[in-house]
């Protein structure tokens, strides 16, 4: 079975924040607005979400990828 993970473009990322707002169970906000991803597969029921997630992000910093598992 494959797996969801999100992904994140540290250098292109500009602490917007909308990606937190979008899926807030998998991605806080650190002292400077910066995103801090979960670790970890994501939950299939948050999947739809973390789609969302990656599209609100204006600088596309966020990536939504899929890992076979073992």
């Amino acid at each position: 079975m494959n797996q969801r993970r999100l992904g994140i473009d540290p250098i292109a990322c500009k602490a917007h924040g909308l990606c937190a707002d979008e899926l807030p169970e998998a991605i806080t906000l650190d002292e400077w607005g910066y995103p801090i991803l979960s670790t970890g597969p994501l939950p299939p029921k948050s999947v739809r979400r973390a789609k969302a997630a990656a599209a609100a992000c204006p600088v596309l910093a966020l990536r939504l990828t899929t890992v076979k598992s073992p």
